[in-house]
C-alpha cells in the first residue's frame, strides 16, 4: 500500500525538507518452514498488518528471495528468523544480497533481521508500535552523556570511575564501586535506560566487564541474563522497558550460534528491541562505532536503523572512491581472501593501507542488525552543530549544509555527511557542488567530511527524476 504526501520535517533545525514524498514500502522476509510454523507465523502477521507489507518466502537459502526484493524494490526489508536460522552466514547473505537489487554498489534497503529467544519474545519485538525516544543512557564504556538528558557509564578501563548526569545537570565524575557487576544490573534494572552500549571482551556466552582490570560478567542462561560478580554473586536481569543495544566495540555479540546466545537473552530480558553488533571477533571497527556518529553525535536526524545503514554506505563509498576492484571481493571470517588487495595509487594517497583495505571487507559484511527496520528509535533532537536542508522544485534539488556559529561544525564527525532522499531518484545530472566530491544515488546524498572551520555553507545542486 502507498499513499503520497508532503512532506515538511524540522528537528531542533538539524534538518529541514520540503518535497513530495511516498511512504516506504516493507517487505517481509521468511522461509517456507518458519511461515508455516503457527507461531511464527504470527510474527509475520504483525509485521505484515502493522507495515501494510508484503510477504516473501524462500525454500532453502535466503538468497532465493533477491528476484521478488528486485521486483518489489522496498525501501525496508524484514528477515524473520529463528535462532536457528539467524547464523552469521544468514548475517553475510543478507548483507550481500540486499546490495544486488540494482546495479550500483550500495545498499538498496534498510534492513533489519527479526528474531529473538523463542517466537513470543520475536512477536512482543515485532508488536512494538510505539516510536521510542532515546533519553537515558547507560555504558559499560563511555558514552557522550552531553547528547543525553541523564544517564551513567562506568569506565571498563580505569577501576573505581563512573560518569553521572542528572536531568538538567551536566556529566560529573564518581567513585564507582571495584566491581560494578550489581551496579551496573541494578541501573539496567531500574533505571529505565533506553540506550545501552558496551566494548571491551566478550564471547557469545558473556560480557567481561572491565576491559583493563578484574572485574565481573554479564552472562545468559536459558534466555535470561544476569551479572556474575567477582566473589561468584548472581545478579538477575530482568527489565521490561523497550530499549536499543550498540555492543558496538564487543567481539562476537552480534553472532547466534544458539539458544544461549548474548544477543538472544538480551531481547529476551533484557527488553532490547534493536541490535547491533558483530558476529566476528573485531578490530577495524569501522562498521561497529561509525553507528555512533549518525545516531548519537547527531541526534534526532537518524533512527538507529536509518544510522546502521547510513554507516554502512559510508563503508561502501570508501571501498567505491578508492578500492573499487574490492567491492566485489569476498572475506571469511578469519579476515583471509582469495589474494592480497593491490592499493592504487589513489588510495595510497588517501592513506589508506593494506590493513584498511582488508578492514573495510571485513566490516562490510560482519555487523548484523537484529529487530524491526521501521520501527523508529531515535535520540530526542538536539544541535548537531549545523543544519542540513533538502528542498526539491521543479526536478531540481538542493542540499545544503551549514555549519552553526560558535560551534565546532563538522568537526567531530569522523564519517560522512548523509541525507535520505524523500523517494527514489533516477537520471541524476549534477548542477553545482563537484568540487564537494558528494555521492548521489537513487536513495541518498553522501558528503565526504568537510572543513567547516570557515563556516562556509557546503551545497549540492542535481536534476533529477522519480524511478
Amino acid at each position: 500500500m502507498k499513499f503520497k504526501f508532503v512532506l515538511l520535517l524540522l528537528i531542533s533545525g538539524n534538518l529541514s525538507i520540503s518535497v513530495q514524498a511516498e511512504v516506504p514500502n516493507y517487505a517481509v522476509v521468511v522461509s517456507e518452514s518458519t511461515n508455516a510454523d503457527s507461531k511464527w507465523h504470527e510474527v509475520v502477521e504483525a509485521l505484515r498488518v502493522k507495515h501494510h507489507a508484503s510477504v516473501i518466502t524462500f525454500a532453502k537459502s535466503v538468497t532465493e528471495a533477491l528476484p521478488k526484493l528486485r521486483e518489489q524494490f522496498p525501501h525496508y526489508a524484514c528477515f524473520v528468523a529463528t535462532p536457528a536460522e539467524a547464523s552469521a552466514q544468514f548475517v553475510v547473505q543478507v548483507h550481500r544480497m540486499t546490495r544486488h537489487l540494482d546495479d550500483d554498489p550500495y545498499t538498496d534497503c534498510i534492513w533489519g533481521i527479526l528474531t529473538g529467544y523463542d517466537a513470543a519474545n520475536a512477536l512482543r519485538i515485532a508488536k512494538q508500535s510505539e516510536p521510542l525516544l532515546v533519553r537515558r543512557g547507560l555504558g559499560g564504556t563511555a558514552i557522550t552523556l552531553d547528547k543525553f538528558d541523564e544517564g551513567v557509564w562506568f569506565d571498563e578501563g580505569k577501576r573505581g570511575h563512573m560518569v553521572r548526569k542528572e536531568r538538567g545537570g551536566v556529566a560529573k565524575d564518581e567513585t564507582a564501586p571495584d566491581d560494578t557487576t550489581g551496579a551496573i544490573a541494578k541501573e539496567f534494572n531500574e533505571g529505565n535506560a533506553d540506550f545501552f552500549m558496551t566494548s571491551g571482551h566478550a564471547t557469545e556466552r558473556d560480557w567481561q566487564i572491565g576491559f583493563s582490570y578484574r572485574n565481573g560478567q554479564f552472562r545468559c542462561e536459558n534466555g535470561k541474563l544476569f551479572g556474575l560478580d567477582t566473589q561468584k554473586v548472581r545478579h538477575p536481569i530482568e527489565s521490561k522497558n523497550p530499549k536499543v543495544y550498540l555492543p558496538v566495540g564487543n567481539c562476537l555479540m552480534g553472532h547466534i550460534d544458539g539458544p544461549d546466545a548474548m544477543a538472544l537473552a538480551f531481547m529476551n530480558s533484557g527488553g532490547v528491541n534493536q541490535l547491533v553488533g558483530y558476529v566476528v571477533p573485531t578490530w577495524y571497527g569501522y562498521g561497529g562505532w561509525g553507528v555512533l556518529d549518525y545516531f548519537v553525535k547527531q541526534p534526532g536526524r537518524f533512527t538507529l536503523a536509518e544510522s546502521f545503514y547510513a554507516n554502512q554506505q559510508a563503508l561502501l563509498n570508501r571501498l567505491a572512491l578508492y578500492l573499487p576492484e574490492l567491492l566485489d571481493a569476498e572475506i571469511d571470517t578469519k579476515g583471509r581472501m582469495k589474494a592480497r588487495p593491490q592499493l592504487n595509487d589513489k588510495a595510497r594517497k588517501a592513506g589508506i593501507q593494506e590493513k584498511d583495505a582488508v578492514g573495510l571487507l571485513y566490516d562490510r559484511d560482519f555487523v548484523a542488525f537484529y529487530g524491526d527496520p521501521a520501527w523508529e528509535a531515535r535520540l530526542a533532537p538536539a544541535d548537531s552543530g549545523w543544519e542540513q536542508t533538502l528542498v526539491e522544485k521543479d526536478g531540481v534539488f538542493t542540499f545544503e549544509v551549514k555549519p552553526k556559529a560558535g560551534s565546532d561544525g563538522l568537526a567531530h564527525m569522523d564519517r560522512p555527511l548523509f541525507q535520505f532522499l524523500p523517494h527514489r531518484l533516477k537520471h541524476i545530472e549534477l548542477i553545482e557542488g563537484a568540487d564537494l566530491e558528494p555521492t548521489v544515488t537513487s536513495k541518498f546524498i553522501l558528503l565526504p567530511k568537510g572543513k567547516s572551520s570557515d563556516g562556509k555553507t557546503l551545497r549540492v545542486v542535481f536534476r533529477a527524476e522519480k524511478a
